[in-house]
């Protein structure tokens, strides 16, 4: 309910009993020179987030990073939830009848990563999204006829090198990698149509490390029907309050990063990832799937309906030894997703798009324009050489991510970040300093 202050027969009551005529009297030892004897000067109501930014004390800093962890809003109730000492304290639910909160907290979470993904079913959640990268790819080769790994050469660059340790026990001869379109920053399409084949796993991010929405209709036109296993990696979480679920393309998996969900950066840490996938898969799916069924007397009961760990089944028949993962960060996605809803969260994804599209145009103004040409959310790479952006860190703003070593062949650049949390204000500062 809305929050009420006292009314006169309240105050008259609480005056009553202590024992006074007054509220002044309350004041009564304090001397009147220290009193501040007018209105506080202070604004009319304001939203959550506002609210926040004017009593917190002012970053040192205005960033504008991400590429692959996000600062976005977080409500005041996921602090709140996600504290409560019987979700805090949870371990894994081993005995279920006495861990019904914790299972439907984590079947919620499963439920709406589903619905958002548009695939049938979630895991109970990854350790972050290159794990859930390398656990994915490791689940296409426990198929039919999977031999090799191609992944897009625009994915998480650490993404990648997790996924190649991963491998490298595996028999595998390396990852393909796929190129991109230097001018687009787009996946080279005929270069992807001649990578794989009915015996390859083909993963591709969208959007991409450039912040680069990929044509995923094209995509999934040639996987379809050239690869025998394909999924989508997602870094930014957000996107999906935007655009085409990532299920309607078909692809066998959907997988990535959810730390956007109501966790905070937190210097690089914990993260929450994800992994979605088709009810056919569900047997090679790592980790854990909770599940709504009924007790002995017929009362709805949550459960672990699947749980392929080896300290649950035959050791050979274990898709993965991954245990407790990120509980408690699933549980704050599910209860931000919840407080947000539907609106909420095209809302925040609306904010972050348009903001980005904001600081271009600032920038555009300057003679400064990304380096690709594609379509983006929230992320674009522009160019800087290192002597200015040490200097604008200097100065206490930090323009993006460099992001050459990992890409010498676009130059020095950095990728940079927009999202619901960086004001227009702060566009402006980057702009007008770079």
């Amino acid at each position: 309910m809305s929050y009420v202050s006292h009314n006169g027969a309240e105050l008259r009551k609480i005056l009553e009993t202590i024992g006074i005529a007054s509220p002044d009297e309350v004041f009564a030892s304090i001397p009147e020179a220290l009193r501040y004897g007018s209105p506080l000067a202070v604004g009319g109501p304001e939203d959550e987030e506002s609210l926040r930014r004017d009593l917190a004390f002012h970053p040192s800093r205005v960033t504008f990073t991400g590429g692959g962890i996000h600062r976005h809003y977080i409500p005041a109730v996921v602090d709140a939830i996600a504290s409560r000492q019987e979700f805090s304290t949870a371990y894994t639910p081993y005995q279920p009848e006495i861990s019904q909160g914790t299972l439907q907290a984590v079947f919620e979470y499963q439920s709406m990563m589903a619905g958002l993904t548009g695939m049938e079913i979630s895991n109970a959640s990854m350790y972050d999204g290159a794990t859930a990268l390398a656990e994915a790819a490791l689940m296409a080769l426990r198929g039919k006829g999977i031999e090799r790994i191609a992944v897009t050469r625009s994915t998480q660059p650490t993404y990648r090198s997790v996924l190649a340790t991963y491998l490298a026990h595996t028999g595998q001869d390396g990852i393909r990698e796929i190129p991109f379109d230097p001018k687009t920053g787009r996946v080279d399409l005929r270069a992807l149509e001649e990578s794989v084949s009915p015996d390859t796993a083909l993963f591709v991010q969208s959007p991409n490390y450039f912040g680069v929405i990929e044509p995923m209709e094209q995509i999934a036109e040639i996987a379809s029907h050239k690869a025998g296993f394909w999924g989508v990696v997602i870094t930014e979480a957000l996107s999906l309050g935007v655009l085409t679920p990532p299920g309607a393309f078909g692809p066998d998996v959907v997988l990535g990063e959810a730390q956007s969900f109501g966790n905070p950066a937190n210097a690089g840490g914990p993260l929450l990832g994800f992994l979605c996938t088709r009810k056919e898969h569900a047997r090679r799916m790592p980790g854990r799937v909770a599940g709504l069924s009924k007790d002995s007397e017929g009362r709805q009961a949550f459960c672990l309906t699947l749980s392929t760990r080896e300290q649950h089944i035959r050791r050979e028949k274990a898709t993965s030894n991954i245990c407790t993962n990120q509980g408690l960060c699933a549980l704050r996605a599910a209860v931000y997703l919840s407080a947000m809803g539907p609106r909420g969260l095209r809302e925040a994804a609306l904010q972050c798009a348009a903001g980005a599209r904001y600081l271009m145009g600032l920038l555009g103004d300057r003679g400064i324009r990304p380096i690709f040409s594609g379509p983006v959310f929230n992320e674009f790479v522009i160019p800087m050489d290192e002597g200015k952006r040490a200097g604008l860190e200097k100065n206490g703003i930090v323009p993006g991510i460099p992001i050459t070593g990992w890409y010498p062949e676009i130059g020095r650049a950095v990728l940079t970040t927009v999202t619901e949390m960086n004001t227009q204000e702060e566009c402006r500062c980057l702009a007008d300093n770079v």
